[in-house]
């Protein structure tokens, strides 16, 4: 049974296959209408969300199968002290194939030695979010038209920030990558993602904390918010949280055909006067998670 907890966990093929899937739900949508027809989808949710969340749920639906969970842990037993063992292990049981946020790491990985179906990891903690990934993955290659010889820029909290660990994970497979690290020193990315993903590999990168020195080398700007949820001191927090706001000034020193991608939520990291720049992706991006999830959903199920 296959799971997806990392996104190392899919290859450097399956993603393109998962792409390719993808790109043709979107051309023939109503080829995968009745594809999971009789399926169900668990969505537990013992964190917040509204993207992923929703996102998971109209893909089950939009391919003919139903959606059964819960959106907050004070609703589920786990209020009651069950573990994250005995849940997958009762809900394994109702549905086909489980969608699972926990703010602990590694919690959906004990879900998976338990699970008698297929467990997707929406999010644990600071670690991983790797179908947002795919919506990232699906957004570069659909504005690219590649995956490879790209400058990517990470800017805003690169400590916390599980969704730019999967992507620097990801994109580091690819050829001709450069990565630029865009932080305060506080949020700088973490030496084991460094390490791990970077050197390693001895793929170029730049560290900076000035976003307005480095905009104009970039193919892709990856904007994410200062976490207030990741902080345990609320005076660092208010101390960085406008650290980096992109605005219409910052962006005239920016390629034309730049990526502005951002996983979202947004606070105020990024100027709503930038919605209209056709560089900007972020809404394109929450759709192509649809489609990607909707791709992984017929794999694991084995439905493609």
């Amino acid at each position: 049974m296959n799971h997806l907890i990392d996104i190392l966990d899919l290859s450097v093929e399956e993603i393109s296959e998962l792409i390719a899937v993808a790109n043709d739900i979107m051309a023939n949508p109503e080829k995968y209408q009745e594809k999971c027809r009789y399926k169900k989808l668990a969505t537990l949710f013992f964190e917040p969300s509204t993207r992923t969340r929703l996102s998971f749920e109209a893909a089950m639906m939009e391919l003919g199968g139903n959606v059964l969970g819960f959106s907050d842990a004070a609703s589920s037993s786990s209020s009651k002290g069950e573990s994250v063992s005995d849940t997958v292990s009762v809900v394994s049981g109702y549905a086909d194939i489980i969608a699972m946020r926990h703010p602990k790491e590694g919690a959906p990985l004990v879900a998976a030695m338990k699970s008698e179906v297929p467990i997707i990891n929406a999010g644990d903690g600071g670690h991983n979010h790797p179908t947002q990934t795919l919506a990232d993955l699906l957004t570069i290659y659909r504005e690219k038209g590649d995956l490879n010889n790209l400058t990517i820029g990470f800017c805003g909290d690169l400590k916390f920030g599980r969704t730019v660990h999967s992507l620097i994970a990801a994109m580091s497979r690819y050829k001709n990558i450069k990565f630029v690290l865009i932080s305060p020193n506080e949020l700088k990315l973490p030496s084991y993602v460094k390490n791990d993903h970077i050197k390693e590999k001895n793929i170029p990168y730049v560290q900076t904390e000035s976003l307005d020195d480095v905009i104009g080398d970039l193919d892709i700007l990856y904007m994410t918010r200062v976490q207030k949820e990741r902080f345990f001191n609320e005076e660092d927090y208010l101390r960085l949280k406008d650290s980096y706001i992109l605005t219409p000034e910052k962006l005239k020193n920016a390629k034309s055909d730049l990526s502005i991608l951002h996983p979202l939520p947004r606070v105020n990291e990024i100027s709503t006067l930038v919605d209209e720049d056709p560089r900007a992706c972020y809404f394109r991006q929450t759709k192509n998670g649809k489609y990607m999830r909707m791709a992984l959903i017929l794999k694991l199920l084995e439905v493609m």
